[in-house]
């Protein structure tokens, strides 16, 4: 609850900076609490941990595409999950090393929502 209240809470006073500034209109259209968005289309995935969030901060991860087999491998945590089309995953990304390595069928996609701390930051959100 915490986290999301803090994600409505930076959305919410950016788009107000935003509008009162004239800077940008695409930002008073944003559909989601988390500030930023990354589709990663076909690619194998090396092992990292995301910068930039707060350890306390989970990334959604939604796995899309045709008839792949990827796993998602948690390497802290010596777990390989299955990553298959439809699947959304909630992992600290900035604190636990992950990974896709290579899949043997079909077209992998993912839409990868986090939050930066910047943004929280900027507007004033704890």
């Amino acid at each position: 609850p915490k986290l999301f209240q803090a994600g409505c809470d930076s959305i919410s006073k950016v788009l107000s900076q935003t509008r009162q500034s004239q800077k940008s209109v695409s930002v008073s259209q944003w559909p989601s609490i988390f500030s930023g968005l990354e589709v990663i289309s076909n690619r194998v995935t090396l092992s990292h941990r995301d910068p930039g969030g707060a350890p306390s901060h989970y990334d959604m991860l939604v796995s899309l595409g045709i008839e792949h087999d990827a796993i998602l491998s948690i390497e802290d945590l010596e777990a390989e999950l299955v990553y298959s089309p439809g699947t959304m995953t909630y992992i600290a990304g900035r604190v636990l090393q992950h990974s896709v390595h290579h899949w043997n069928k079909g077209e992998h996609y993912v839409i990868a929502h986090f939050m930066k701390d910047k943004v929280q930051d900027r507007v004033g959100v704890p």
